[in-house]
């Protein structure tokens, strides 16, 4: 598919451009597809003025509607054809419809009902709005699939990772049925184990059984045709679901509407059973599904042999772990990056506790990442945790676990994420936002290395490095007690601060061509380059929302930008064409704060005007070249170091 052409039917209308740049800014905002199709719907009906639209896909002859703001409100079968067959906008009475992509194989359309019956210049701008909507959705889509990606590796980490503590078979398939459920959104798992000589498939879990197990003969259903053949089965629904075992329902007391089972084989791919997923909950199971549950079912299979497991998992975990440990990066050669890339290389093949500082946006995640993978926990998850999105009633089980029946909705026994991480890294993200109550908790857990579960009363050992990040200054939160100086202290054996991008200006075109070069990989286009003009605007930007505003810039210009050259004009739609430092200060600032802010800034802009003249700036300044020096040590700025070698 090309973009391309996509993006050109974009252009051909102003209201179009607005309306995907507002879809590509607000996707981040929307974690489910049906919301954001509400939200594309929405928007789409208000810029062209329409009562009702409709998105719909040709499938197998017939149409089917994918959503919808009127799902009783049908467009005419015939114009649906009709734009379908020459992929160009068709209006019928006071129906219209465009293709959503061109030179797509998706085969969708939006289709669009109006108040009366409309002119040719609505049909213009509908298949913009169309391709904007379209475009919008592509972008959402590959995002999701990337994300349900990475949440597959890190699943896989963590089973992988508790497979070092516990080889209990039982509970170690329970676990594997638990993270499959939760990685594909499916409603329930199973693993079947084929007992070739009395001709039983024996499954668990088995919810709605008897002892948790279901004993079924081995040419049952759908798991009995995988096994036997060896192949691969989805069941969608209403669609070969005659196949799908009636019986199991019954003793199940479950209603299946679609499946798929894929089959677990040994080291010498001989069928050891079947591992099968029940009821997607949005829809019917996808390609990408199975891929995910064939990599699992070869996780779950390696844990059923005997011989050589232990050799097998740590071989598992070293290639996820590489795998993961390539896509960390700290880019850039400024003397503040050299310097953090120094320290963090000196600490990470230590068990000391580090505290992660510094503004939203800065990579204290990679940062956390860049420590683990760089230390001999590299091959042992790790877990990610952000303190600021857990309540107080959820911090406990989080962390620690709970039993089964610890509280109402505890229906199964889980591990916190202490448990998870042991042996690896824990970062907790937003330190600052945890709740005393809550610093007390996991002070006691920092200090005896051993949770209880919620609902629990034996003490587990966990060997979790953690690793904490805040962008508050615990140091005046813990004068103003709101927070623990015993925990402030524990945590903070060793402080990594990230220099925020605007003192780190030589890093921005280094970065720009990093991210730029990603995005316009994953967009199939030539990676265009930066004119003299737009460097000097990269550079002049206060970028206060740092790297990850930079981030986000170049994404658009990938999927926006057709030229091979980025003129400044081009970033003048996110970024303002004023340079002083005073108009991007936030306002949540103390003035105290601010006042510093500013003068940073200030500084450091006559600095860049004097081509680093320190002299020259002074002068500009008012002040002597010592004196700046010492109000730049003052104001703990880079290059405040340098006055006896300058």
């Amino acid at each position: 598919m090309e973009l391309s052409v996509n993006f050109q039917r974009v252009r051909t209308h102003d209201q179009a451009v607005a309306l995907l740049l507002d879809l590509l800014a607000n996707s981040e905002s929307f974690e489910t597809l049906s919301d954001y199709y509400a939200q594309l719907l929405t928007s789409a009906c208000k810029v062209v003025g329409a009562d009702n639209a409709t998105i719909l896909r040709a499938d197998l002859g017939s149409w089917k509607q994918i959503a919808a703001t009127y799902a009783d409100h049908q467009p005419p079968t015939n114009l649906l054809a009709d734009v379908l067959d020459s992929e160009q906008p068709h209006a019928f009475g006071k129906w219209a419809a465009a293709p959503l992509l061109k030179r797509s194989s998706d085969n969708e359309l939006l289709a669009m009902e109006f108040p009366i019956a409309g002119s040719s210049d609505r049909l213009h701008l509908l298949d913009a709005v169309a391709a904007a909507v379209g475009v919008a959705l592509h972008r959402f889509r590959r995002g999701q699939s990337l994300a349900r990606k990475v949440r597959r590796l890190e699943a896989i980490l963590e089973i992988a990772g508790q497979w070092n503590q516990n080889q209990e078979m039982e509970s170690l398939l329970q676990q594997m049925a638990e993270t499959s459920t939760t990685l594909l959104r499916a409603e329930r798992a199973s693993i079947f184990l084929w007992d070739r000589q009395n001709k039983i498939l024996v499954g668990r879990p088995a919810l709605g059984v008897d002892d948790n197990e279901l004993r079924i003969p081995d040419d049952t259903g759908i798991v009995g045709q995988v096994v036997h053949s060896g192949d691969l089965r989805r069941v969608d629904e209403g669609s070969g679901d005659e196949d799908i075992s009636r019986d199991v329902d019954d003793q199940t007391g479950f209603s299946t509407r679609n499946l798929l089972c894929v089959p677990l084989r040994d080291r010498k791919n001989a069928i050891l059973g079947a591992f099968e997923m029940i009821n997607k909950i949005d829809g019917n199971f996808t390609k990408e599904d199975e891929a995910g549950l064939v990599e699992l079912a070869g996780h779950a299979a390696i844990a059923l042999e005997n011989t050589q497991q232990l050799q097998s998992l740590l071989d598992s975990k070293k290639q996820l772990a590489q795998q993961a440990a390539g896509e960390v990066q700290l880019i850039g050669e400024s003397p503040p990056m050299q310097k953090l890339r120094n320290t963090v290389e000196r600490v990470a093949n230590t068990d000391l506790a580090i505290l992660v500082l510094g503004e939203n946006g800065t990579g204290k995640e990679v940062v956390s990442q860049m420590l683990h993978y760089l230390s001999v926990r590299r091959d042992e998850p790790f877990v990610a945790v952000n303190c600021a999105a857990m309540t107080e009633t959820l911090l406990e089980s989080e962390l620690f676990g709970h039993e089964k029946g610890a509280f109402t909705d505890a229906h199964e026994a889980r591990a916190g994420k202490f448990e998870l991480a042991s042996g690896g890294t824990l970062f907790l993200d937003e330190i600052g936002d945890l709740s005393l109550s809550g610093q007390a908790k996991l002070l006691r857990v920092l200090e005896e290395k051993v949770v209880v579960r919620v609902g629990g009363s034996i003490p587990i050992s966990t060997d979790t490095r953690v690793v904490a990040a805040t962008n508050q200054d615990l140091a005046t939160m813990v004068q103003e007690r709101r927070f623990r100086e015993d925990l402030f202290y524990r945590l903070n054996v060793v402080s990594i601060h990230m220099p925020p991008l605007r003192e780190r200006v030589d890093d921005i075109v280094l970065l720009a061509e990093h991210f730029l070069t990603g995005f316009c990989k994953r967009a199939r286009r030539a990676v265009p380059r930066f004119t003299p003009e737009a460097i000097k605007r990269l550079r002049q930007h206060n970028w206060p929302g740092n790297v990850r505003e930079l981030r986000n810039l170049m994404e658009r210009l990938a999927y926006l930008s057709q030229s091979d050259i980025v003129e400044a004009d081009d970033l003048a739609f996110i970024m303002s064409n004023k340079a002083d430092a005073a108009g991007n200060i936030s306002l949540d600032l103390s003035l105290t704060e601010a006042t510093k802010q500013f003068q940073i800034e200030y500084i450091r802009k006559h600095i860049e005007v004097c081509g680093g003249n320190m002299s020259d700036a002074a002068k500009k300044l008012g002040l002597h070249r010592s004196n700046l020096y010492r109000k730049m040590r003052q104001l703990d700025m880079a290059g405040a170091e340098d006055e006896e070698s300058g």
